[in-house]
C-alpha cells in the first residue's frame, strides 16, 4: 500500500538552540521536545522525570466533591456499594482498581457487576439496575461508561439506587441526573487534563476518597499497574498526567506487577531479567501481549474473568485463570482471521465497496467480540473509515474505526437518525440500529464520509519527525530518544529518516512464518562511509533495487538489538522510497 511521507514542519530555531543549550542535548534531540511543546528547563525535566506529585488535585473536577462525599456517606451507613464497569480492558481494569482499593477499607458491603457483551451489550444495563436493587445495593459507580445513559440512571433512581458516573467518553449535551457525572470532557468541567482513561477517572476518585479520609496517597500508587494497561489499550493519548501515569504504572508492572497481571505476563511470553527480577516492558507490550488477552475474556465468554484473574492474589489460582483467558485469547485469533478474511472477500468482489471512501460490511453470523478488530484489520488493506456489523438479538450492531485525522464518530452522529444507540471517540466507535436500516445506513455514511473526508486522509501516512545522517545514530543519541518513552499517541517514538543511502552488499531477503521469503534485512551506507542495519518487516519487493546499488531513501525508528548478550543499535524501518 503506497504511503504518505510527512515531515514535522521544524521547529522554531532559537526555542530549539536554547533548549539544546539549558539541557546539554543537541539540537536534533532539542528539536524533537520543542516539538512536542518543550521548550524550557522546567517543561523538559517534567517530561524527562515525571513526578506524582505532579498530579493534578482530583477536587479540580466537577462534580468530585459530591462523589467522594457520596462514597464516605455510604460507607459510614453501612450502604452496599456496587461497582459497574464495561468489559472491555479500560473498564475492567477500572472496575479491578475501584472495588480492591474500597474493599480493603470496607470488606463487607461491596461487589462488583461486568454486563454480558452480548446479552446486555455496551454501557449501563436495566439488568444490571434491577439486580442492585434487589439486591439491596443503594449506590453504584459506574466506570468507564454511563455519561449518556439519562434513562438508565432516572429508571435507577426511581427504584432507590443512586449513581456516581465516571466516564471519559464524550457527553451529550442532557447529563444523567446522577449524584455525580466525572467526565474531564464535560463542557462544564474545568479539570486541565481531558484525556484521563476511564480507569484514569477511577482512579482520580479514589485519590480525592484518599485525601478526605487522610489516607497516605502510597497506598493508592501500586493500582497504578491497572492504570497503565488501561492507558495503554484505550489508545489514549500519553501527555500531561496520562504520561505521569503511566511513566509510573510502567515501572510497577516491571517490578512488582499484582500477581493476576504477572501471570498474564507470563502466559503472554514475558519473563523477567535472570540478573534485575524486573520485566523490560513498554507500553506497546502492554497493547499487543496484555490488552488482547483481557479483552479475549469479554469477547469470546465473559468479561468477568478478567476481573476475577486482576483481583486473585493466589499464584496458582491466577496461573490457571491466565491459561484459560489465553484459550479465550487463542479462540479470538481464530474468529478474527476467519471474519477478516470474508470481510475483505465482501470488500474485493463488491463493485460499490471497491469505488467507495468508506466500508459498511454486515454479516449475521460474525462473532461480535472481534468486530472491532476486524474492521482495524480491513483498514490495514482498503484504509479508508470502516464499520462491521453483525446480528445480536435482533439488531444490527457493530464497530467503526477511522483512519488518521478523520472524526468517526462526527459521521456516525450524522446518521442519528437511522440508529437506536451509539458512542466513542473520533477514532473509534459502536453502533446498533435496527436490521432493516443497515443498507440505509450503509448509503448515508457513505455519503457522509464522501462529504467531509479529504483524499489525502485516504492515504496512510507516515509522520516524519526529522532527518538524521547515519553518523547521527549513536548510543548516547539512543539513550535519550529512550528517556522519552513511555511512546505512545501524542508521544510516538520519533521515527527518523535517512536520504541518498546506498546497499553495502550485504542486504539479503529474510523468510517469514509461512516460507515465504517477505522481509528484508538491510545494510547500508553514506557517502561520509558510515554504515547502519536494519529490518524491514514485509519489505521484500525493495531488494532487487537495493541490490543493484540504487540510491534510496528510508524512515524509521531506532532499537537495541541484544543478540547474544551483544547489544547494537538497529533501524526498523517503516518504508523505502527511491
Amino acid at each position: 500500500m503506497e504511503k504518505r511521507w510527512v515531515l514535522a514542519p521544524k521547529p522554531n530555531p532559537e526555542q530549539v538552540d536554547s533548549l539544546a543549550s539549558v539541557v546539554n542535548i543537541n539540537t536534533s534531540l532539542a528539536a524533537l521536545l520543542v516539538q512536542r511543546g518543550i521548550t524550557d528547563f522546567d517543561q523538559a525535566k517534567a517530561f524527562f522525570r515525571p513526578e506524582l506529585t505532579h498530579l493534578h488535585s482530583p477536587f479540580l473536577m466537577q462534580d468530585m466533591e459530591k462523589a467522594v462525599i457520596r462514597v464516605i456517606e455510604a460507607i459510614d451507613n453501612q450502604q452496599k456499594i456496587l461497582i459497574f464497569g464495561d468489559y472491555d480492558v479500560d473498564g475492567t481494569t477500572a472496575v479491578s482498581l475501584v472495588y480492591s482499593f474500597l474493599q480493603e477499607i470496607y470488606p463487607n458491603n461491596i461487589d462488583y457487576y461486568i454486563p454480558d457483551r452480548y446479552t446486555e451489550g455496551y454501557g449501563v444495563s436495566y439488568r444490571a439496575i434491577d439486580w442492585a436493587a434487589d439486591n439491596g445495593f443503594s449506590l453504584i459507580i459506574a466506570l468507564d461508561c454511563g455519561v449518556k445513559s439519562v434513562a438508565h440512571v432516572d429508571y435507577a433512581n426511581q427504584k432507590g439506587v443512586d449513581f456516581i458516573i465516571c466516564d471519559h467518553h464524550l457527553p451529550d449535551t442532557v447529563l444523567p441526573a446522577a449524584v455525580a457525572v466525572l467526565d474531564p470532557k464535560r463542557a462544564d468541567c474545568q479539570y486541565p487534563y481531558k484525556e484521563l482513561s476511564g480507569c484514569g477517572v477511577g482512579f482520580k476518585l479514589m485519590q480525592a476518597f484518599c485525601e478526605r479520609k487522610n489516607i497516605e496517597p502510597e497506598r493508592l500508587y501500586p493500582y497504578l499497574d491497572l492504570v497503565v494497561v488501561s492507558i495503554a489499550s484505550d489508545i489514549v493519548p500519553i501527555t500531561g498526567e496520562n504520561r505521569v501515569l503511566a511513566f509510573w504504572g510502567l515501572k510497577q508492572v516491571c517490578t512488582a506487577p499484582r500477581v493476576g497481571l504477572k501471570a498474564l505476563l507470563d502466559v503472554a511470553g514475558f519473563s523477567p531479567s535472570e540478573m534485575t527480577g524486573r520485566y523490560d516492558l513498554q507500553i506497546s507490550h502492554l497493547v499487543f501481549g496484555v490488552g488482547p488477552r483481557i479483552n479475549a475474556a469479554g469477547r469470546i465468554a465473559h468479561a468477568k474473568a478478567a476481573v476475577e484473574l486482576l483481583l486473585e492474589k493466589d499464584e496458582t489460582k491466577a496461573a490457571e485463570c491466565a491459561k484459560n483467558i489465553n484459550l479465550r485469547n487463542d479462540e479470538r485469533r481464530d474468529f478474527d482471521s476467519n471474519i477478516t478474511q470474508e470481510a475483505l472477500e465482501m470488500i474485493e468482489t463488491d463493485p460499490f465497496l471497491q469505488k467507495s471512501k468508506s466500508s459498511v460490511l454486515f454479516r449475521p453470523d460474525w462473532h461480535k467480540g472481534v468486530v472491532g478488530i476486524v474492521a482495524s484489520r480491513c483498514i490495514e488493506k482498503y484504509y479508508r473509515p470502516t464499520i462491521i456489523l453483525t446480528e445480536s438479538n435482533n439488531k444490527a450492531t457493530g464497530s467503526a474505526r477511522s483512519v488518521e485525522g478523520f472524526d468517526v464518530y462526527e459521521a456516525i452522529s450524522a446518521c442519528a437518525d437511522l440508529l437506536e444507540q451509539y458512542g466513542g471517540h473520533t477514532h473509534a466507535a459502536g453502533l446498533t440500529m435496527p436490521l432493516q436500516n443497515v443498507e440505509k445506513f450503509r448509503q448515508r455514511f457513505e455519503q457522509e464520509v464522501t462529504a467531509r473526508i479529504t483524499e489525502a486522509q485516504l492515504v496512510p501516512q507516515i509522520e516524519i519527525d526529522g532527518v538524521l545522517m547515519l553518523n547521527q545514530i549513536t548510543q548516547k543519541f539512543y539513550n535519550i530518544i529512550k528517556q522519552m518513552s513511555p511512546f505512545g499517541p501524542a508521544n510516538m517514538q520519533p521515527v527518523f529518516m535517512s536520504e541518498n543511502v546506498t546497499d553495502t552488499g550485504y542486504s539479503r531477503v529474510l523468510e517469514g512464518k509461512n516460507g515465504k521469503y517477505e522481509h528484508l534485512k538491510i545494510s547500508i551506507r553514506q557517502a561520509d562511509g558510515t554504515t547502519a542495519n536494519g529490518i524491514a518487516f514485509g519489505m521484500a519487493e525493495f531488494y532487487p533495487k537495493i541490490a543493484e546499488g540504487k540510491p534510496f531513501k528510508l524512515c524509521y525508528t531506532i532499537e537495541e538489538n541484544n543478540f547474544r548478550g551483544n547489544i547494537s543499535l538497529q533501524l526498523m524501518v517503516k518504508d523505502i522510497q527511491f
